[in-house]
């Protein structure tokens, strides 16, 4: 399969291929955000089957993270010497089974196993698609990268939904987790008989860019980018994970509407990422960045002080998701325009998330009953002003124009999860 991109024209028989692939890999992405939105609205729920205290259960938090760390890490040479598809489909059936199992399982220490297994085929899903799709369409991905991410968004938008309904019908979280595992069979059988895109190069090859251009890589500032990662990454998997406790636990939602709640934040997330395409193309990453935060801080600030709100939390909820939505994105592009951000790098940007994804929820569960629901928006608003502070630090030293006029050529060679 050659891998020229898509062009207008007739519709011959490798644009339709291509478009089938992309689709796929859509379906894939609406798949894995039900799977990454799963865990928070069914979290007492599980606590509930494993007799576990909130502070024991927020380990699943930390285990289904290192998973997708090992997956991130590890996924990208499984793609390197199998057929895509295949690895893809693997994982998609891994997560089917972890669905399946989790509601049936009344030990916390195998839960813990099992969610472990499901973020390591998370991990190696996210690499996947992200991955193949670039190799699908090369130079021109742009677009289609930002529809994958949006189709991300929508399955974590519909899971609280989904989850929702079928707790009212089945009375029980075993329902919503079987029909999620349902959920994963679509993708999986469409992508099983589809033609895998080839890599862009051999693995000799990868070492040089083909274009000729110079490889830029500062060792310090991907080191404070994934330290910014970590920070942004925690608040963004707190506030996902934790909202639907917080509210049920402050008498501010039922279960079902704090359910709601949390499909509401997931899916101002999903409109914020669709709203972020062409607002990029029109101001620079720090100053949407900086935007952003900003938001941010403002809804968590609302939350702090006024604390009995339903309406405000609501309000809240949506705004923290709406300015949550293209932090990571404009991240990586503020990264691109100042080095290269070849595989080795955008790896450590995954393990500086993926650290603070295990982290700070977890940090949360263990001072959740002796600190009170408040601990969770004064976790995530430290985060974000601890991020705030590194953005500040990240532009004073290498936020000039004389660096991003240096650097504004240099493009990621491939993009990473959010």
């Amino acid at each position: 399969m050659g891998h020229p991109a898509l062009t207008m024209g007739p519709m011959t028989a490798e644009v339709r291929h291509r478009l089938a692939v992309t689709a796929a890999y859509f379906t894939a992405f609406v798949a894995l955000g039900l799977f990454a939105a799963s865990l928070g609205p069914t979290l007492p729920g599980l606590a509930e089957n494993t007799r576990s205290a909130l502070g024991q259960i927020s380990y699943l938090f930390t285990a289904r993270a290192f998973g997708y760390l090992l997956g991130s890490f590890f996924g990208g040479q499984l793609y390197d010497r199998l057929p895509g598809h295949r690895v893809m489909v693997l994982a998609l059936a891994a997560m089917a089974l972890v669905l399946l199992g989790m509601p049936l399982i009344p030990l916390l220490p195998l839960l813990v196993a099992v969610i472990l297994l499901g973020g390591i085929a998370e991990g190696v899903l996210d690499v996947g698609g992200n991955t193949l799709l670039v190799w699908l369409h090369r130079d021109r991905v742009g677009p289609f990268m930002n529809g994958l991410h949006f189709a991300f968004g929508l399955g974590a938008f519909l899971a609280p939904i989904v989850i929702a309904q079928a707790m009212l019908f089945s009375g029980g979280i075993r329902g919503a987790y079987w029909a999620l595992a349902l959920l994963m069979a679509p993708p999986l059988f469409w992508l099983w008989p589809l033609q895998s895109p080839l890599p862009l190069a051999t693995r000799g090859e990868r070492s040089e860019r083909s274009d000729g251009r110079r490889v830029v890589v500062r060792p310090l500032l991907v080191a404070v980018i994934a330290l910014f990662c970590f920070l942004y990454v925690g608040a963004e998997v707190s506030f996902g994970g934790w909202i639907y406790t917080y509210a049920t636990t402050q008498m501010l939602a039922t279960a079902t509407t704090a359910a709601y709640l949390t499909s509401l934040f997931w899916g101002a997330l999903t409109l914020g990422r669709l709203l972020a395409i062409p607002i990029a193309l029109r101001l620079r990453p720090r100053t949407i960045l900086f935007a952003d935060l900003i938001g941010c801080l403002t809804g968590v600030a609302a939350i702090l002080l006024w604390p009995r709100s339903p309406a405000l939390l609501w309000g809240a909820a949506f705004l923290i998701g709406f300015a949550m939505a293209s932090v990571f994105p404009t991240m990586l592009a503020f990264a691109a325009r100042r080095m290269t951000t070849t595989g080795a790098v955008t790896a450590w940007f995954l393990v500086g998330g993926s650290s603070g994804a295990m982290l700070t929820p977890w940090v949360i569960g263990q001072l959740f009953q002796s600190v009170g629901p408040r601990v969770v928006m004064l976790a995530i608003g430290l985060d974000l002003v601890l991020a705030l502070v590194v953005l500040v630090a990240l532009v004073a030293r290498w936020g000039g124009p004389h660096s991003e006029r240096d650097e504004r050529n240099e493009q990621p060679e491939a993009a990473t999860p959010r």
